[in-house]
């Protein structure tokens, strides 16, 4: 073994793996005090893309859930308010029933009648300023509609088939969107552009009828006429044309998923609850009959307002149980969108973040390595020094 003085291989050599130890010390430091394994790009780039996609979810599933959330508090809101319309609707049955007695006076009838017309005036005053974060929601602006330039619209007439289209409810629908039918057989689908559900029409006999649910969708058509096969009833939907919705000044559709599918959106349609639309129907709602306080200045008269009162109190039993569904869809949904993100977070977890005990180890091994090397490196600095004793 030949001894050199310029250059301390066995330095050298340890010096290396001074810097490759202090390298390693460095990072497991960092993951350490970070309690991730993945802090750059460099540390794992292929597991870095993936948990950054998880995170990405995560994140829309907490923001859905929250949605969710406000969801409802704008649902509680409405239904608290209509809560409040029933114990007006039944006072005002309850006065109605008490005016159809012939033997009040006419000043009984008048002072009934202005209790009548108080109620009528507090139901309107509901229905116009029950709001959430600026919205109105028992006036009719929240109600998913059929648009003006709709082909499918009630009434509309199947050419080869002997039918008719007698209701189009697209109360679940998205407002504002357009609707496409395509045909193949007996099988009509329905297309927003994006996303499309078929449903098979079942052959009519003499006299019947049918509702063709379009799901997801939330747009569901009756078929009422004098017969047809499902071919002809599939076809000639396709040939009237497209079904386009509606609404007021806002929204109601609440975006409780992480992507812009239709799947991922709820639809609440608030119907409006005011004297004018809750009734009867007909001409004969709660506005047509309590006009002033003479509302009940006859037997009959009472009588005829028991049942219009009668239909509105059904009106807002429909709407107070939609909304009891939409609040308990929404919990489950709540609850789908808690376990997804919990399940997500343990991924990305696995990826991401440090095992603790693991590191540990081998933060005790790099600091162990790392003294040594020192050590080591500071004996192979002196080696060189025995070639002193050759020039004695």
């Amino acid at each position: 073994m030949s001894v050199r003085i310029n250059t301390n291989i066995e330095a050298l050599n340890a010096q290396r793996n001074l810097n490759i130890n202090a390298t390693a010390f460095g990072k497991q430091v960092e993951r350490l005090s970070s309690g991730l394994r993945i802090n750059r790009a460099g540390d794992d780039a292929a597991g870095l893309s993936i948990s950054e996609k998880l995170r990405a979810q995560i994140n829309g599933l907490n923001q859905a859930s929250r949605n969710s959330q406000d969801g409802i508090s704008m649902i509680q809101t409405a239904e608290g308010s209509l809560n409040e319309v029933h114990s007006l609707l039944q006072r005002m049955r309850e006065l109605a029933v008490q005016a159809g007695n012939e033997t009040l006076s006419d000043s009984d009838r008048t002072a009934i009648g202005d209790e009548l017309y108080a109620l009528r005036s507090e139901i309107d005053r509901i229905g116009n300023t029950t709001k959430f974060n600026g919205k109105s929601l028992l006036n009719g602006s929240l109600t998913t509609s059929l648009a003006g330039g709709s082909s499918v619209a009630v009434g509309a007439a199947l050419a080869t088939s002997a039918t008719v289209v007698s209701k189009v409810d697209v109360s679940g629908a998205v407002a504002g969107t357009t609707f496409t039918f395509t045909a193949s057989g007996a099988d009509a689908t329905l297309s927003d552009g994006t996303n499309s559900v078929t449903v098979t029409a079942a052959a009519m006999g003499a006299s019947g009828e049918q509702v063709l649910d379009f799901g997801s969708l939330g747009v569901k058509i009756t078929i009422n006429g004098a017969g047809g096969t499902g071919a002809q009833i599939a076809a000639d939907l396709a040939t009237l044309g497209d079904v386009t919705t509606a609404a007021g000044s806002g929204s109601a559709s609440l975006q409780v998923g992480t992507s812009s599918n239709v799947d991922d959106r709820i639809t609440v349609s608030l119907s409006d609850m005011r004297s004018t639309a809750i009734g009867s129907g007909a001409g004969s709602y709660i506005s047509d009959k309590v006009t002033d306080n003479t509302a009940v200045s006859t037997a009959a008269k009472a009588r005829d307002l028991v049942d219009v009162i009668d239909g509105a109190i059904s009106n807002v039993s429909d709407q107070r149980g939609k909304l009891g569904a939409y609040q308990n869809r929404l919990e489950h949904t709540i609850a789908n969108l808690g376990v997804a993100g919990e399940n997500l977070s343990a991924s990305e977890s696995r990826i991401r973040d440090a095992d603790m005990a693991a590191e540990t180890v081998a933060f005790t091994r790099s600091q162990i390595l790392q003294q040594a090397a020192t050590a080591v490196l500071a004996q192979a600095n002196q080696a060189p020094q025995s070639v002193l004793k050759l020039l004695q």
